[in-house]
Order: C-alpha cells, then structure tokens, then sequence
C-alpha cells in the first residue's frame, strides 16, 4: 500500500518583534489546512538553535501540529548535538531534518569546519545515539548544491545521506520539473527508493525570486524571469502570474508521481494557501498509519 501524500510548510525564526508578533496569526492560517507538519529553520544564516526551539514551541502551542526543527551541524561538536537532540527528544519531537549547514563565509574548503564536516555524518551520528527515535529528513538538490563541484559528486554525497539512514528527502526550490524527474530517474537507477518531496517556493516578486535562485544555485527559466521583469511594477499582475507559474510546476510534479509538496512559505500564509486553493488540496492530506519504511 503506497503512503499517502505528504504536504507540509515550512517557517524560519522571526528575525524582528514585528515579525515575531505576527508569526501566531500566520501559523493559524496555515495550520487551518492541517498540513502534514511545519518545518521550522536553523536560524538566520544557521546562526544559532535557539530560535529554532521557540518557533517550534510556538507551532505547538497554537497548532498541534507536528514540528520538525531543522539541525545543523557545521562548526559544531558531537556534545552540542547530543544537547540539541535530547532537547527536542524532551520536547516530544519526532522528526528531523538533518543538515550541514551554511559555511562560514571564510571558509575555502567544501569540508565544515567542527567534528561534523557532512551531513551524513549528522545523520549516522543521530542514528547512532538515538536509533529510530527520529524520522530523519535530509536535503536533495535536484539542480546541484551550489558549492559541489559537478552533479555526480553532488549526488553522490546525497546517496550517502540515504545510506547513513535518511528516512526521506526535501529538495531545494526549483521552477524546472524536468530537473525533478531527472533526479528521481537517478535515484532509481541507484536503488534509492526513500521519499524525495519538491521543494516549493511561491513567487510573490521579482527581486526576491532572483535572489533565492541566485543564492541555491537554483534555475529560473529565461522566459518567467523576463515576464517577471516586465511585471515588477503591477504587484497583483505579477502575483497572478506567479501563481499560474508555480501551481502549473506543482501539477505537472504531482501527476508524475511527487510523492508530495513542501511549501518555503516565507512565513506569510497567502501565498501558499493560494497554491493549495488552485491545486484543490483538501485540509487534512495526513498518514493514515503507513508508515515510510527506510529504503523501502
């Protein structure tokens, strides 16, 4: 029996009071579709945990619904790790998403600096400590990390993720579905049978979409990136094109075999549920006891 599809949403710690205030209002909002869970980010640049901690505590409190803190591991030591994980352990955290992390500005070498250089290594490392205590998410880069040196590297560095005990995948954002089923059509060809969900960011301006493609190493067709252009002045014009661009990218994904779809909301709600109102989503897409197997 094949598992149900998954949607969920992702947060990162507000960066301001502002921010901070409003948080609450969005997490209501999206909450109200009963996404599979929120995935709350390590902090801005991967600066610290603790923000990380309180968002989730947040999403708990007004929701309860699942949250699932990232966990970085760059510059960090095995001690501080075990700290974090017993921490959302108490917490009641049941899953993870393991990453490496952003390098240092000053770093010159694609090795982390700390005990943990890879994100397999997080990933062994949690496996090791707390057994299947934690269904482990980790990241796929269907169009390369930026900092790998060519795609045969990239992906080899997520099969040892998978092999390290990665019980399934979130991918960086993307606007090609090509590049999606190429990846899956590598995995297969690797015996990687693990969920790889789409990574998914709503497009609500210019600027800020060339910036997120421009930081991920992520591709944006010529053709959305000069309608974009064109279209930067007229907000609402650009918001509705957007959104026919990323609801059609989450169509074509979908009926081709997207095991689900996991929302970069940006912490702002509109965006997404417009997404989730053109895809027809019904609230409440949760497992209905199928559990995914690792490497089944």
């Amino acid at each position: 029996m094949a598992s149900p599809l998954s949607f969920s949403f992702e947060l990162f710690p507000p960066r301001t009071p502002e921010a901070l205030a409003k948080l609450p209002a969005v997490i209501g909002q999206l909450a109200a579709v009963r996404p599979e869970f929120f995935s709350i980010t390590h902090g801005a640049g991967g600066s610290d945990q603790n923000g990380t901690y309180e968002t989730l505590v947040t999403v708990v409190k007004h929701t309860g619904v699942q949250a699932v803190p990232h966990l970085t591991c760059v510059g960090s030591t095995r001690a501080k790790i075990a700290e974090h994980l017993e921490r959302y352990r108490k917490a009641g955290v049941k899953r993870i998403v393991a990453l490496r992390g952003d390098l240092p500005a000053t770093a010159m070498s694609p090795a982390a600096p700390g005990e943990f250089h890879y994100a397999n290594e997080l990933v062994s490392f949690i496996r090791e400590t707390h057994g299947d205590a934690f269904e482990i998410e980790v990241a796929a880069y269907p169009e390369m990390h930026p900092q790998a040196p060519n795609p045969s590297a990239d992906f080899e560095n997520f099969r040892r993720k998978v092999e390290a005990g990665a019980d399934g995948a979130l991918t960086q954002l993307f606007y090609n579905a090509d590049a999606y089923f190429d990846f899956m059509e590598r995995c297969a060809k690797a015996g990687i049978k693990i969920p790889v969900v789409p990574g998914i960011m709503p497009i609500t301006g210019f600027a800020n979409t060339v910036r997120f493609c421009n930081g991920c190493g992520a591709d944006l067709p010529r053709w959305v990136r000069l309608r974009l252009e064109e279209l930067q002045d007229d907000k609402a014009a650009l918001q509705d094109f957007g959104a026919e661009v990323v609801t059609r990218l989450c169509e074509t994904l979908l009926r081709n075999g997207a095991p689900g779809l996991h929302f970069y909301t940006i912490n702002q709600a509109e965006p997404t549920l417009r997404l989730w109102r053109n895809l027809a989503l019904p609230a409440g897409y949760e497992r209905t006891g199928v559990q995914r197997a690792r490497g089944a």
